[in-house]
């Protein structure tokens, strides 16, 4: 059973503004016909010239195993960032789920993620959830995905030079899009929505939208577009983020 490594070689970034906040691995999430590995190394650049200079460096890791009715994700985003002559501003994900298939089209997935974000005054979030995943449309041009999770946030942000501890349940839901309509071109969108149990009026909603052509054999272009809303996010930081970012995958299967 070898591994399947995705490297991507080259990627320039065009980033609109910050990175969204929810983690999708729907667009990591590959579909497993044979067990074994899969998955990619990025490393991603970009400079920006508009009323501040930025530079920006993101390495990503996502591995995937799968093996009969047994699927194991594990995604590592490191981010680096330096804004004029200020000092370089790192943020990341981990993130770790497990799926268990215990019928064709529904499987059962558990969680956990840790993230850090100065940019965003997150000092620490810290997640662990659990829930149901369903297929709705199964083809082989178009797949149609439901989730329905519950979890544990436990947070920590910086707001007026104070740090502020949250410890909340929330719901998961997100409905994943994924066409393929030739050989060449596969098109994944998933939307997410996250409410907390006890007082929804505190939610986020997130969508990430990826265009992914092939070039040669090995090697794909891809286009990636994330939006996401908090509807309480902290202090002085911005309520709606989003990125835009292109970039080149050579890919070994």
């Amino acid at each position: 059973m070898s591994k399947r490594i995705y490297i991507v070689v080259l990627l320039m970034i065009i980033c609109c503004t910050t990175n969204a906040q929810i983690v999708n691995v729907e667009s990591l999430r590959k579909v497993a016909d044979t067990s074994g590995w899969s998955g990619f190394v990025s490393l991603d650049l970009a400079l920006i010239k508009n009323r501040r200079d930025i530079f920006k460096i993101a390495n990503r890791t996502h591995v995937q195993y799968s093996a009969g009715k047994h699927l194991l994700l594990f995604i590592n985003d490191l981010n680096i960032q330096q804004l004029d002559d200020e000092k370089f501003v790192n943020r990341g994900i981990q993130h770790l789920r497990y799926n268990y298939k215990f019928y064709p089209r529904i499987a059962w997935e558990a969680f956990v993620q840790t993230q850090f974000d100065p940019v965003s005054n997150i000092n620490i979030r810290a997640l662990a959830g659990t829930g149901a995943r369903f297929k709705v449309l199964p083809s082989k041009k178009h797949r149609f995905y439901l989730g329905t999770l519950l979890m544990y946030e436990y947070e920590e942000t910086e707001e007026m030079e104070m740090e502020v501890i949250n410890s909340d349940i929330r719901g998961s839901m997100y409905v994943s899009v994924n066409l393929y309509p030739s050989d060449n071109m596969s098109i994944i969108s998933t939307s997410y929505y996250q409410p907390r149990v006890d007082a929804i009026r505190d939610y986020r909603i997130s969508n990430e939208t990826s265009i992914v052509f092939k070039i040669f054999k090995d090697l794909r272009f891809k286009s990636t577009f994330t939006f996401s809303f908090d509807s309480f996010p902290a202090m002085d930081i911005p309520d709606t983020q989003y990125e835009w970012t292109n970039g080149l995958a050579y890919t070994f299967n």
